[in-house]
């Protein structure tokens, strides 16, 4: 318990496996974190996370690299029925009806290391672990570690910046707390922020910063996350003689 953060912590047995889950609510925040630990043990098992929510949509929308798909949430063809799950990345989204002012709401199913979907009707579910014994009849036994969330948010994705909260979880603010040094003196910060770099519009996402393969200079790689046609400008606060597109 801490005045920004509650926690409520889970201890579940199934056959030969325990579940311990930590589910942790935060001030100021609308996500629902699952941290997860799984000792699992089963053979011709599956474990789902499965979520009922109040959404009425004919189709939910799934994280890919770079973008999203769409894809229905009922199986009113035989193509509908043999796509029993869906592969996406860092989150899952049901919407229904348009943009927030109008009463448009939604549900986000985010997370950390899983990438099976399914949603139908209005049940969203996430594949956890199998216990398959063909090729390998060890798969998933043993000990597991991860985190899912379940993200209620105004209008649509983008309304609900569904792609922001994915990345918040997959990758987290990192707090470095600074200490007197050893000879007593204060190491020092710069006052105020400092931002390497950052964009002027929101769906624009910087997904990569790393250094050129031949040691000469910096890649930034950047994606339209949206689906929508924009103008965007980067700002580097990196020290830069000249940018190549």
């Amino acid at each position: 318990q801490h005045a920004l953060r509650a926690k409520v912590r889970i201890t579940r047995s199934f056959r030969k496996s325990k579940i311990e889950q930590t589910i942790v609510l935060r001030a100021g925040s609308a996500r629902i974190d699952f941290e997860t630990k799984v000792d699992w043990q089963e053979r011709h098992r599956f474990l789902k996370a499965a979520f009922p929510v109040s959404m009425r949509s004919e189709q939910a929308t799934y994280d890919i690299q770079f973008g999203h798909v769409h894809r229905p949430t009922h199986d009113n063809t035989s193509w509908d029925l043999a796509r029993f799950e869906v592969c996406a990345h860092k989150w899952a989204d049901l919407s229904e009806g348009g943009p927030a002012e109008s009463g448009g709401y939604g549900v986000a199913l985010l997370n950390d290391c899983k990438y099976g979907h399914d949603i139908r009707d209005n049940v969203m579910r996430l594949s956890l672990l199998r216990g398959p014994i063909e090729p390998d009849p060890e798969a998933d036994r043993g000990e597991h570690t991860f985190t899912y969330s379940l993200y209620p948010h105004p209008g649509d994705f983008r309304e609900g910046r569904v792609i922001e909260e994915a990345y918040n979880l997959n990758v987290p603010l990192v707090v470095k707390e600074f200490r007197p040094s050893a000879d007593g003196r204060q190491e020092c910060l710069p006052h105020g922020s400092k931002s390497w770099l950052s964009v002027d519009v929101p769906g624009i996402v910087i997904d990569t910063v790393k250094v050129a393969e031949d040691g000469d200079g910096i890649i930034v790689r950047l994606y339209e996350a949206y689906g929508a046609r924009r103008d965007a400008k980067l700002t580097v606060g990196l020290p830069a003689s000249r940018m190549t597109e």
